[in-house]
């Protein structure tokens, strides 16, 4: 699935603060979604609401948790491959169908499609690039992360 920048108006005021808030954590509590939505003047059902729409029109690819997958004894490869043009969208439907796949970008490069896999043992990676090479007929590239560092990154929205 090829990205497109969203135009500016997709996004209102409200949403800008939910994507900016929610980049600082997520509440662990019996009504999460009611206690994160309560600073930004919401219902836990608006907040929901919301965060289905910024996922429907691309504007956030996944809600969820981010794990560390090495700490709990799995592995994390960023991985590349050379998609057709003409094909893109279609290689990416595979590639994204493996749920070892956490995220996917498209870039302007030779190699064009760049996805991280994460799996619950270090041989998980290898397996899932094996069948993504199969069912792709592309090479997958796989760079091993050498060196952790923590940048902490945020994007304002």
């Amino acid at each position: 699935m090829t990205r497109h920048t969203l135009p500016e108006e997709a996004l209102d005021a409200t949403d800008r603060a939910i994507l900016n808030a929610l980049q600082e954590g997520f509440p662990l509590s019996p009504h999460p979604f009611d206690q994160a939505a309560r600073p930004l003047g919401l219902t836990g059902g608006e907040l929901i609401r919301r965060l289905s729409r910024l996922r429907e029109i691309g504007a956030i690819t996944r809600f969820g948790p981010f794990y560390d997958a090495a700490a709990m004894g799995g592995a994390f490869c960023l991985c590349a491959l050379a998609a057709p043009a003409e094909d893109f969208d279609r290689i990416a439907d595979l590639v994204n169908a493996h749920p070892e796949v956490a995220h996917n970008y498209a870039r302007d490069h030779e190699l064009n499609m760049w996805f991280v896999l994460a799996s619950e043992t270090p041989e998980g990676i290898a397996e899932t690039a094996a069948r993504i090479q199969a069912e792709t007929g592309l090479t997958v590239w796989r760079f091993p992360k050498l060196q952790e560092f923590y940048v902490n990154f945020r994007v304002r929205a």
